[in-house]
C-alpha cells in the first residue's frame, strides 16, 4: 500500500513540475533594441540590429545551436558530395510563406538568383558568389552547386543569405517594396515598422513549428541611449535588451529583479577608414593614427571587463583566433606615429572628421580617440550621425573614418571575407589587394583548421599593414531580461532568438 501511495505523490510532483515548465501562450514580448532597425529585407541588409527583428520573422536553411552546430531549419537534411562542390538539399514539406504561397525548392532557386543577380546589388552577394547552379530537383529537393570548394557554405546559410523570402511578394513589391511590407515564413509575420519608434510582429498561425511562437506579438523598440533603455527595463515597460552599459554590469550581476545573460562575442568593433580618396589615401597616415591610439586604455576607460583589445576580426572564440599576426595586441607607439606623419608629408599632423553613431558609447571611444590622437598632432572632428545614415554613407563611401563594427559570425570567413575582398559587398573602405583577394580565396578552399590558419595570418600581415580598418576591441555578449521571460537561450552570436520563450504572468 505505501508503495501505491509513494507512486502516486511522484506522479502528482511530475504533473505538477511539467505544468510549472509548460510554456504559456499569448501576450506582448516588448524587445528594447539599441538602433532602429533600417532594412527589413535581408538581402539588402548591413546591420546587426536588423538580424534581431530577422530571427522571428524568417527561416534560414539552416541555423546554429548554442554550441554554434550547424542544425536544420527549413531544410531538414543535406548532403555534400565529395569534392565539396554540390550541396543536396531536402527540404521540409508543407511549409508556407507569410502570404500562403508555398515554399519549395523553387523559392529556394528564386532566393538565390536575387541575391547573386549584379543589378539587385545585394551584399549577400560576396557570401554566395560561389553557387553556380540552383536546380530544384522536386518540390522538396534543391541541388546547389558551387564553383569550387567552400567550408563556409552551411554557415553562410545560417544567416540572412539562408534566410528565405516569398517570391510572390519579392516580384510583386520591388527592392524598395519589399522592405516596407516583407514576407517570410518564420513564426512572426511583420505587422508594421514605424521609424525610430516599434516594429510589430504578430503570431503566424500557419508556422510549420507549431510549438513556436508562444508570445502573440511581438513589439521591438529602439533605444539609443543605453541609460533610457535600461531604465525601462526595470520599469517593467520592456521585457527584454539587446545591449547594456559595461558600468552596469558589475551591478546587474547581483540585481535580483532582472537576469544578466553573458558570453564570449563573435563580433569585432573599430573604425573603418575610406582609402581610395582624401587624407586617408596615404598608408602612413593611416598608420600614424593606428600608432597613435592605445587600445588597452580605451577598452579599459569605456568597456572595463566588457571587452578585449583587438588586432583583427577574429575574437577569442575562434579558432583563428592566435594565428601569429592577430595575437599581438598593438602597442601605444607615439614615436611611431610621428615617424608615420613626416612619412606621409604631414609633420605637424592632419585632420579628418570621424562619424559615429548616436549614443554615449560611441560618443565616448571617439573623445578618447581623440585626445590620443591631438597628443601627435593629428586632429579628430567628431560628427554624430543617424545609425541609418551613416550605413548609406558608408556603402556610397562618402566618408573619412568611421566607428561601426561586425556582430559576427561561427565561421571565420564570416567575419573578414565581404569586409576586405576587393568590390565585397561590406568593403566599405573600398580597400583593394589582390594578394589579399586571393588568400582570402584559398582560405575558402582549404579543409583543414591548420590550413586556414596559415592563409589568415598571411591575410593579416597584409590588413595590419595597409589599414583599411582599426580593429580596436572585441566586446563580450550580454542581454538582460525580466524573470518573466521564461525559456530563454544566449547564443554566442548575439541574436534574440524567441520562437520558444514565453512570458509568466
Amino acid at each position: 500500500m505505501k508503495r501505491v501511495v509513494v507512486l502516486v505523490l511522484i506522479a502528482i510532483l511530475a504533473l505538477t513540475a511539467a505544468t510549472v515548465a509548460a510554456p504559456r501562450r499569448g501576450g506582448t514580448l516588448r524587445v528594447g533594441l539599441n538602433a532602429d532597425p533600417p532594412q527589413m529585407d535581408p538581402h539588402q541588409s548591413t546591420a546587426a540590429v536588423d538580424r534581431q527583428v530577422f530571427q522571428n520573422l524568417y527561416d534560414k536553411l539552416v541555423d546554429v545551436n548554442q554550441n554554434l552546430e550547424i542544425v536544420p531549419m527549413l531544410a531538414v537534411s543535406w548532403t555534400i558530395s565529395q569534392d565539396g562542390k554540390v550541396y543536396t538539399f531536402r527540404l521540409r514539406p508543407n511549409v508556407v510563406f507569410h502570404d500562403g504561397t508555398p515554399f519549395n525548392a523553387e523559392a529556394v532557386k528564386y532566393n538565390f538568383e536575387r541575391m547573386l543577380d549584379r543589378e539587385f546589388a545585394s551584399p549577400r552577394r560576396s557570401e554566395v558568389n560561389l553557387v553556380t547552379n540552383v536546380e530544384a530537383v522536386d518540390p522538396t529537393t534543391v541541388r546547389i552547386t558551387l564553383e569550387k570548394s567552400f567550408s563556409p557554405f552551411l554557415s553562410v546559410l545560417s544567416d540572412r543569405a539562408g534566410m528565405m523570402v516569398s517570391p510572390t511578394a519579392a516580384r510583386a513589391r520591388g527592392k524598395a517594396g519589399f522592405s516596407q511590407q516583407p514576407v517570410g515564413t518564420g513564426p512572426y509575420r511583420f505587422v508594421e515598422k514605424r521609424p525610430q519608434e516599434r516594429i510589430v510582429l504578430e503570431k503566424f498561425d500557419r508556422h510549420w513549428d507549431q510549438s513556436a511562437g508562444n508570445a502573440q506579438q511581438i513589439v521591438y523598440r529602439p533605444f539609443t541611449d543605453e541609460n533610457a533603455r535600461l531604465a525601462n527595463l526595470r520599469a517593467g515597460e520592456l521585457d527584454i535588451i539587446d545591449q547594456v552599459a559595461a558600468a552596469e554590469v558589475p551591478r546587474l550581476r547581483t540585481d535580483a529583479t532582472l537576469k544578466l545573460a553573458e558570453r564570449a562575442g563573435l563580433g569585432w568593433q573599430g573604425m573603418w577608414i575610406q582609402v581610395q580618396s582624401g587624407v586617408f589615401s596615404n598608408k602612413a597616415l593611416r598608420q600614424a593614427l593606428n600608432a597613435a591610439i592605445d587600445r588597452r586604455t580605451l577598452v579599459r576607460v569605456v568597456f572595463g571587463e566588457t571587452a578585449d583589445p583587438a588586432n583583427g576580426p577574429f575574437p577569442p572564440g575562434m579558432f583563428t583566433y592566435n594565428i601569429q599576426a592577430n595575437s599581438r595586441i598593438p602597442e601605444r607607439n607615439l614615436d611611431l606615429a610621428r615617424q608615420k606623419l613626416r612619412e606621409g608629408g604631414q609633420p605637424n599632423g592632419f585632420a579628418f572628421t570621424l562619424k559615429v553613431t548616436p549614443g554615449r558609447v560611441p560618443s565616448q571611444v571617439a573623445q578618447v580617440i581623440q585626445s590620443m590622437a591631438g597628443e601627435v598632432g593629428i586632429r579628430v572632428n567628431i560628427e554624430i550621425v543617424e545609425f541609418g545614415a551613416l550605413l548609406s554613407q558608408l556603402d556610397a563611401h562618402r566618408f573619412e573614418a568611421a566607428l561601426l563594427g561586425w556582430s559576427g559570425r561561427p565561421d571565420p570567413d564570416g567575419n573578414i571575407y565581404g569586409f576586405f575582398v576587393t568590390g565585397g559587398g561590406l568593403n566599405n573602405s573600398a580597400y583593394a589587394n589582390s594578394r589579399v583577394d586571393s588568400l582570402l580565396d584559398a582560405a575558402r578552399i582549404l579543409t583543414t583548421a591548420d590550413q586556414r590558419r596559415r592563409a589568415y595570418t598571411d591575410v593579416m600581415n597584409a590588413l595590419n599593414d595597409d589599414l583599411p580598418y582599426l580593429f580596436l576591441w572585441w566586446p563580450k555578449d550580454y542581454k538582460v531580461y525580466s524573470p518573466k521571460l521564461q525559456g530563454f537561450v544566449h547564443i554566442s552570436d548575439g541574436m534574440m532568438r524567441f520562437r520558444h520563450v514565453w512570458l509568466n504572468p
